[in-house]
């Protein structure tokens, strides 16, 4: 039965990937998700919070924004560079705080934003 408290909320999230090993390398580095295999051309990921996936294949960067959440924008940005990540779009003000754009091994690009302090 499913819980009427996540309806209409991301439940799940997918990319495709070249190289499943290479995407688990990267978001353990960066981000520190664990990761159950499901044979060699999916992997399954939580992040804490949130479950996703990656499934084999020819990655189709674009889609929506998928945007992360930390509570030391910089120390995750160093992560994040540091784990082969590429900055698209350096650390910016909006009416929430602050975010930087990144796009990860695959060329997904993604957003994380943490408080404005």
């Amino acid at each position: 039965m499913a819980n009427a408290d996540n309806d209409r909320r991301i439940d799940y999230v997918e990319f495709l990937t070249g190289d499943i090993a290479r995407a688990k390398a990267f978001y353990a580095s960066a981000f520190g998700w664990k990761f159950t295999d499901y044979g060699p051309e999916y992997a399954g990921f939580n992040d804490g919070r949130l479950d996703g996936g990656f499934m084999a294949g020819e990655p189709k960067p674009g889609g929506p924004l998928v945007i992360l959440f930390a509570s030391d924008l910089a120390a995750t940005q160093r992560a994040v560079e540091d784990a082969g990540g590429t900055i698209v779009r350096e650390p910016f003000a909006f009416p929430g705080g602050r975010r930087f754009h990144f796009t990860d091994p695959d060329g997904y690009e993604l957003a994380v934003w943490g408080d404005p302090s």
